[in-house]
């Protein structure tokens, strides 16, 4: 069980965890869309003992603000900025999975002075399609908790390898229930955000030390995407893993070592 803290910053209340020294340098997580902070219950065991490893769950998720959208990533960026500010950390290591690692590109050409590398993981410059995401938010809007209970019925097939469903039954549902209980407004704003962003044109402004990583089963965020981020982002790293779409969760051992030998080269 994470112990959460309600954290109160700039950009109102988001629901977070901080374990590890005070002293320790952070590594700062972002969640995936229709996911909550609990997705890195393994990294926080992996990574605390080391790090200041801090946590929160995207506006629009969870326990954080959920405000009217459509977002922007400019403010869900601005999001992790605050989260770091009301923290009082200055500087920070950042890993996002999917719309989190879509965060995490962001900050790269926005904020880099405030991080020492970026781990962007089963992520995109642009994901998806503006039609099929718009789409999405405004189906997501209008069916309200039945269409988060069907996107939570589909997701497996988007987030596991079939064999990895079948053998852990128990992971997949949890995964589940944290986009079954995802607002559905705050789910249809972020859809809205992936719509509106297209980072590819300014992958060549991205100078902090940059990870990309890639599940080789990954349907929604491919090896081919990373493999063209990696073409754009000067002296980017690429790493794949055995695993879909969740690769922390589908193949912890080899994300975590992955993470730490990044953040291991940053010296």
């Amino acid at each position: 069980m994470i112990k959460t803290i309600a954290l109160a910053t700039r950009n109102g209340t988001f629901r977070a965890a901080v374990q590890g020294a005070d002293d320790a340098p952070v590594l700062l997580l972002s969640n995936s869309l229709g996911t909550t902070l609990e997705m890195w219950e393994g990294q926080l065991a992996a990574f605390s003992s080391t790090h200041r490893v801090v946590c929160y769950d995207t506006r629009g998720h969870g326990g954080s603000p959920i405000t009217p959208g459509a977002y922007r990533f400019s403010e869900l960026g601005d999001d992790a900025l605050a989260v770091m500010e009301a923290l009082r950390i200055d500087r920070a290591v950042f890993c996002g999975i999917s719309m989190g690692g879509h965060t995490g590109l962001w900050l790269g050409v926005h904020a880099a002075e405030r991080f020492d590398g970026i781990a962007v993981c089963n992520s995109a410059a642009r994901i998806g399609t503006i039609q099929a995401w718009v789409e999405r938010a405004a189906s997501v809007r209008k069916g309200g908790s039945e269409a988060m209970k069907a996107l939570a019925a589909s997701a497996p097939e988007r987030w596991f390898t079939p064999a990895f469903a079948r053998a852990h039954p128990d992971v997949v549902a949890r995964a589940q229930s944290w986009i079954e209980q995802t607002d559905p407004q705050g789910y249809a704003a972020c859809c809205e955000a992936l719509a509106g962003s297209d980072l590819r044109p300014d992958l060549a402004r991205i100078a902090v030390p940059t990870l990309l990583l890639a599940g080789t089963a990954d349907p929604v965020t491919t090896v081919a995407d990373a493999q063209a981020m990696q073409k754009g982002i000067p002296g980017s790293a690429l790493v794949t893993v055995p695993a879909s779409h969740l690769s922390n969760l589908e193949a912890p051992q080899a994300f975590n070592r992955a993470l730490a030998d990044f953040i291991a080269s940053l010296g």
